[in-house]
């Protein structure tokens, strides 16, 4: 388990030669070669500014999240209470465990003062069981669970309590770091099951109902709306992800981890995964249309291939136009207003291979205009590894037509 949200700037992938200064800031909040490792917490993951964080649920210090109150519905006034009685059902608490070895360092070990002091006592090795509590649905009859990794990063023993009371043990299907999804079986059958709704469409403003098990207090229902779509990982401060989250004001807190986010017809719209400590009203939930693709690979084959070109981008506008060309130790010069700057190539990436140079800025891909680092993103995001991207760039004031192969994300940078 990896228990710390780290800065882009403190990746071995990124030039620490870009801090400091605004348009370098801005280009290193967004990078399709993102970092590989999350924060792992069983069962609340918080996302959070360059803080320390524990593993342990019990050991966080989560202030009040106070939802916004409910507005009275358009039609049914007990529309929420269907939801739940629909839904409830097939939310399940997961409760995982994992042994963590310490080992005493060889300077006390080998010491021979520590060895006259404690003699035979000097223990080489000590163990201790980190436990925590998460969320779940389940999303067929036969068993499969949808829930966050982190919920059952490392876990030894995975553990699933449905809503009678029954327990079964659980087996992780896959997980998938860059995305927070993961899938669990459990052996049983004619289980309930919830519907997949549309998370594409989403608009702010929409019913949004939670169900999960926040602080071990299960079957816990709370509302809100769908408060904004289309938030980045560096927006909530999880840059190491790849997703577009679904904010809302729905009180998510620990434990609402790898529950349902519902729209007012009982359908899955989103998995609950993420808040910022100490903020009011700001819940974090992956599009279920982005836990679907990826739990549909995991399901299949245990693991997930991402789509990766290996460059750090910015989108461009006249400002940071400006300040690029200002700053004489930028090492760019950027003669567009509009498009989307590429500010580094990592080597040997399949950029690299296509020719793509730092200073390029992309102006189409595969005929589409595109204005923003995140329209990019989504592009390769929606490709397949090895299948042909035509991006249309601006070289020194010349159009440059290129191909280029999206390669698979490095799983070694998840470690």
């Amino acid at each position: 388990m990896k228990n710390q949200i780290r800065d882009d700037s403190d990746h071995p992938l990124i030039n620490k030669s870009y801090k400091n200064t605004p348009w370098k800031k801005a280009a290193a909040s967004v990078s399709l070669v993102l970092l590989g490792s999350g924060m792992t917490l069983a069962g609340g993951y918080l996302a959070g500014h360059h803080q320390q964080l524990s593993l342990s649920a019990s050991n966080l210090a989560v202030s009040r999240v106070n939802a916004a109150p409910p507005l009275p519905a358009a039609t049914d006034p007990n529309f929420v209470i269907e939801v739940v009685k629909k839904v409830g059902p097939a939310v399940v608490r997961i409760d995982s465990s994992r042994t963590v070895k310490s080992r005493v360092p060889d300077e006390f070990s080998q010491d021979p003062f520590f060895q006259r002091f404690f003699g035979s006592q000097l223990p080489e090795q000590q163990n201790r069981v980190e436990r925590g509590t998460g969320s779940g649905f389940i999303i067929s009859s036969d068993g499969r669970i949808l829930t966050n990794a982190h919920v059952v990063d490392g876990a030894d023993t995975v553990t699933v309590t449905v809503k009678d009371g029954r327990s079964f043990t659980g087996k992780v299907l896959g997980k998938d770091e860059l995305t927070d999804v993961a899938v669990v079986k459990i052996q049983a059958d004619n289980l309930p099951t919830v519907a997949l709704g549309n998370s594409d469409q989403l608009q702010a403003g929409e019913w949004a109902i939670a169900i999960g098990n926040p602080l071990g207090l299960d079957n816990t229902v709370t509302t809100g709306i769908i408060s904004a779509t289309g938030r980045s990982s560096n927006q909530i401060g999880a840059p190491d992800k790849r997703v577009e989250y679904i904010q809302t004001d729905a009180a998510i807190n620990p434990g609402n981890s790898g529950g349902p986010l519902l729209n007012s017809r009982g359908e899955v719209i989103g998995m609950n995964t993420a808040i910022i400590q100490g903020a009011q009203g700001l819940g974090f939930a992956i599009p279920i249309s982005t836990a679907q693709r990826i739990s549909n690979q995991l399901i299949a084959t245990g693991k997930v291939q991402h789509p990766y070109l290996g460059i750090q981008m910015v989108g461009l506008t006249p400002q940071l136009k400006q300040n690029i060309n200002s700053d004489p130790n930028s090492g760019l010069s950027v003669n567009e207003d509009k498009g989307v700057l590429v500010v580094k190539v990592m080597p040997n990436s399949p950029a690299a291979k296509a020719g793509i140079r730092a200073g390029d800025v992309i102006k189409k891909l595969n005929g589409e205009l595109v204005t923003d680092a995140n329209s990019v993103q989504r592009a390769v995001e929606n490709s397949q590894v090895g299948s042909n991207l035509r991006i249309e760039l601006s070289r020194n004031g010349q159009n440059v037509n290129l191909a280029v192969q999206p390669g698979a994300f490095p799983t070694e940078q998840l470690q």
